[in-house]
Protein backbone atom coordinates (compact mmCIF):
# COMPACT_ATOMS: atom_id res chain seq x y z
CA UNK A 1 0.00 0.00 0.00
CA UNK A 2 2.83 2.39 0.88
CA UNK A 3 4.52 1.75 -2.50
CA UNK A 4 1.23 2.55 -4.26
CA UNK A 5 0.95 5.88 -2.40
CA UNK A 6 4.54 6.80 -3.27
CA UNK A 7 3.72 6.34 -6.98
CA UNK A 8 0.91 8.94 -6.70
CA UNK A 9 2.96 11.64 -4.88
CA UNK A 10 4.39 13.23 -8.10
CA UNK A 11 0.88 13.26 -9.58
CA UNK A 12 -0.55 14.93 -6.44
CA UNK A 13 2.20 17.58 -6.41
CA UNK A 14 1.61 18.37 -10.07
CA UNK A 15 -2.16 18.51 -9.53
CA UNK A 16 -1.71 20.93 -6.63
CA UNK A 17 0.41 23.25 -8.86
CA UNK A 18 -2.23 23.12 -11.59
CA UNK A 19 -5.06 24.04 -9.24
CA UNK A 20 -3.33 26.57 -6.99
CA UNK A 21 -0.42 27.79 -9.09
CA UNK A 22 3.02 28.54 -7.74
CA UNK A 23 2.83 32.35 -7.38
CA UNK A 24 2.44 33.87 -3.97
CA UNK A 25 -0.83 35.66 -3.37
CA UNK A 26 -0.81 39.40 -2.78
CA UNK A 27 2.34 40.09 -4.79
CA UNK A 28 2.60 42.56 -7.64
CA UNK A 29 4.58 41.34 -10.61
CA UNK A 30 6.61 44.02 -12.42
CA UNK A 31 5.08 44.48 -15.86
CA UNK A 32 6.69 45.75 -19.03
CA UNK A 33 4.69 48.89 -19.75
CA UNK A 34 5.24 50.53 -23.12
CA UNK A 35 5.23 54.31 -22.64
CA UNK A 36 4.79 56.88 -25.37
CA UNK A 37 7.51 59.48 -25.19
CA UNK A 38 10.20 57.54 -23.34
CA UNK A 39 13.53 57.13 -25.04
CA UNK A 40 13.45 53.34 -25.02
CA UNK A 41 9.76 53.07 -25.77
CA UNK A 42 9.03 51.07 -22.63
CA UNK A 43 9.87 50.85 -18.96
CA UNK A 44 9.27 48.54 -16.02
CA UNK A 45 6.66 49.56 -13.46
CA UNK A 46 5.10 47.82 -10.51
CA UNK A 47 1.55 47.73 -11.80
CA UNK A 48 -1.11 45.07 -11.44
CA UNK A 49 -1.96 45.45 -15.15
CA UNK A 50 -0.07 46.22 -18.39
CA UNK A 51 -0.83 49.33 -20.47
CA UNK A 52 -0.01 50.78 -23.87
CA UNK A 53 0.31 54.57 -24.13
CA UNK A 54 0.60 56.07 -27.60
CA UNK A 55 -1.17 57.29 -30.71
CA UNK A 56 -3.94 55.20 -32.26
CA UNK A 57 -2.98 54.59 -35.90
CA UNK A 58 -5.89 52.37 -36.94
CA UNK A 59 -9.14 50.88 -35.64
CA UNK A 60 -10.91 47.99 -37.34
CA UNK A 61 -14.44 47.51 -36.03
CA UNK A 62 -14.87 44.49 -38.29
CA UNK A 63 -11.74 42.68 -37.02
CA UNK A 64 -12.13 44.30 -33.56
CA UNK A 65 -8.48 45.35 -33.47
CA UNK A 66 -6.78 48.63 -32.48
CA UNK A 67 -3.31 49.53 -33.77
CA UNK A 68 -1.45 51.80 -31.33
CA UNK A 69 1.99 53.32 -31.97
CA UNK A 70 4.11 53.31 -28.82
CA UNK A 71 7.39 55.22 -28.56
CA UNK A 72 9.03 57.75 -30.84
CA UNK A 73 11.39 57.67 -33.78
CA UNK A 74 13.40 54.50 -34.33
CA UNK A 75 12.09 53.08 -31.04
CA UNK A 76 8.43 53.34 -32.10
CA UNK A 77 6.52 50.07 -32.35
CA UNK A 78 2.98 49.37 -33.48
CA UNK A 79 1.03 47.03 -31.22
CA UNK A 80 -2.22 45.33 -32.19
CA UNK A 81 -4.75 45.06 -29.37
CA UNK A 82 -8.02 43.19 -29.73
CA UNK A 83 -11.25 44.45 -28.18
CA UNK A 84 -14.71 43.06 -27.56
CA UNK A 85 -18.10 44.10 -26.22
CA UNK A 86 -16.70 44.10 -22.67
CA UNK A 87 -14.02 46.71 -23.51
CA UNK A 88 -14.81 49.99 -21.74
CA UNK A 89 -14.13 53.33 -23.43
CA UNK A 90 -13.83 52.10 -27.03
CA UNK A 91 -14.97 55.60 -28.11
CA UNK A 92 -11.53 56.87 -26.99
CA UNK A 93 -9.75 54.73 -29.60
CA UNK A 94 -9.71 57.47 -32.26
CA UNK A 95 -7.23 57.41 -35.13
CA UNK A 96 -4.67 60.20 -34.72
CA UNK A 97 -5.38 60.71 -31.00
CA UNK A 98 -3.33 59.62 -28.01
CA UNK A 99 -4.83 56.87 -25.87
CA UNK A 100 -4.06 54.79 -22.81
CA UNK A 101 -5.08 51.15 -23.27
CA UNK A 102 -5.21 48.82 -20.26
CA UNK A 103 -5.10 45.25 -21.48
CA UNK A 104 -4.92 41.65 -20.38
CA UNK A 105 -3.34 38.70 -22.15
CA UNK A 106 -5.71 36.08 -23.54
CA UNK A 107 -4.33 33.21 -25.57
CA UNK A 108 -1.00 35.02 -25.95
CA UNK A 109 -2.62 38.18 -27.37
CA UNK A 110 -3.37 41.55 -25.72
CA UNK A 111 -7.10 42.31 -25.25
CA UNK A 112 -8.17 45.84 -24.32
CA UNK A 113 -10.07 46.07 -21.05
CA UNK A 114 -10.25 49.86 -20.58
CA UNK A 115 -9.37 52.65 -23.03
CA UNK A 116 -8.92 56.27 -21.96
CA UNK A 117 -7.96 59.41 -23.84
CA UNK A 118 -4.47 60.62 -22.96
CA UNK A 119 -5.19 64.25 -22.20
CA UNK A 120 -2.60 66.99 -22.08
CA UNK A 121 -2.05 68.54 -18.66
CA UNK A 122 -2.76 72.27 -18.65
CA UNK A 123 -0.10 74.42 -16.98
CA UNK A 124 -1.06 76.36 -13.87
CA UNK A 125 -2.83 79.61 -14.69
CA UNK A 126 -4.31 78.16 -17.89
CA UNK A 127 -8.05 77.57 -18.06
CA UNK A 128 -9.87 75.33 -20.51
CA UNK A 129 -12.81 76.89 -22.33
CA UNK A 130 -15.41 75.10 -24.40
CA UNK A 131 -16.27 75.88 -28.01
CA UNK A 132 -19.52 77.56 -26.92
CA UNK A 133 -17.51 80.00 -24.76
CA UNK A 134 -15.16 80.72 -27.68
CA UNK A 135 -18.14 81.38 -29.94
CA UNK A 136 -19.50 83.83 -27.33
CA UNK A 137 -16.17 85.69 -27.26
CA UNK A 138 -16.22 85.93 -31.07
CA UNK A 139 -19.88 87.01 -31.21
CA UNK A 140 -19.36 89.71 -28.54
CA UNK A 141 -16.32 91.13 -30.34
CA UNK A 142 -14.08 90.56 -27.29
CA UNK A 143 -10.45 91.54 -27.96
CA UNK A 144 -8.20 88.48 -27.74
CA UNK A 145 -5.57 86.60 -29.74
CA UNK A 146 -6.68 83.28 -31.18
CA UNK A 147 -3.77 80.85 -31.67
CA UNK A 148 -3.94 77.79 -33.90
CA UNK A 149 -1.30 75.51 -32.32
CA UNK A 150 -1.56 72.82 -35.01
CA UNK A 151 1.23 72.21 -37.56
CA UNK A 152 1.37 74.83 -40.33
CA UNK A 153 0.22 72.31 -42.98
CA UNK A 154 -2.99 71.59 -41.07
CA UNK A 155 -3.62 75.30 -40.39
CA UNK A 156 -3.22 76.17 -44.08
CA UNK A 157 -5.85 73.53 -44.96
CA UNK A 158 -8.34 75.41 -42.79
CA UNK A 159 -8.55 77.25 -39.50
CA UNK A 160 -10.82 79.51 -37.46
CA UNK A 161 -11.23 83.08 -38.78
CA UNK A 162 -8.58 85.45 -37.41
CA UNK A 163 -6.42 82.67 -35.91
CA UNK A 164 -2.64 83.11 -35.87
CA UNK A 165 -0.74 79.89 -36.55
CA UNK A 166 1.95 79.19 -33.95
CA UNK A 167 2.70 75.45 -34.13
CA UNK A 168 3.35 73.96 -30.69
CA UNK A 169 6.64 72.42 -31.84
CA UNK A 170 7.87 75.83 -33.06
CA UNK A 171 6.36 77.97 -30.30
CA UNK A 172 9.54 79.62 -29.01
CA UNK A 173 10.63 80.74 -32.48
CA UNK A 174 7.21 82.26 -33.25
CA UNK A 175 6.26 83.61 -29.82
CA UNK A 176 6.67 87.14 -31.25
CA UNK A 177 3.21 86.66 -32.82
CA UNK A 178 1.68 86.85 -29.33
CA UNK A 179 0.44 90.20 -27.95
CA UNK A 180 2.99 92.30 -26.06
CA UNK A 181 0.57 92.95 -23.20
CA UNK A 182 0.56 90.09 -20.71
CA UNK A 183 -2.97 91.14 -19.69
CA UNK A 184 -4.51 90.40 -23.10
CA UNK A 185 -6.53 87.19 -23.39
CA UNK A 186 -4.95 84.44 -25.51
CA UNK A 187 -7.02 81.45 -26.63
CA UNK A 188 -5.15 78.52 -28.18
CA UNK A 189 -6.58 75.46 -29.87
CA UNK A 190 -5.18 72.34 -31.49
CA UNK A 191 -6.49 69.19 -33.14
CA UNK A 192 -8.38 67.85 -30.15
CA UNK A 193 -8.34 67.27 -26.40
CA UNK A 194 -5.19 65.12 -26.48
Amino acid sequence: MQKTLIKFIPFLIMASFLTTGCAQTGTTVPQLIPQHGTSGGSRIQDRPYPIFVGNVSNVSNKAKVIAIDVGKGADAKTHLVKFDDKTKGIEYAVVGHASIINYEMRGGEPWATVIKAKLAQLPSGVTEIKTTELKSLLDQGTKFTLVDARPAKRSIEGSLPGAVNIPSDDFKAQANKLPESKDELVVAFCGGPT
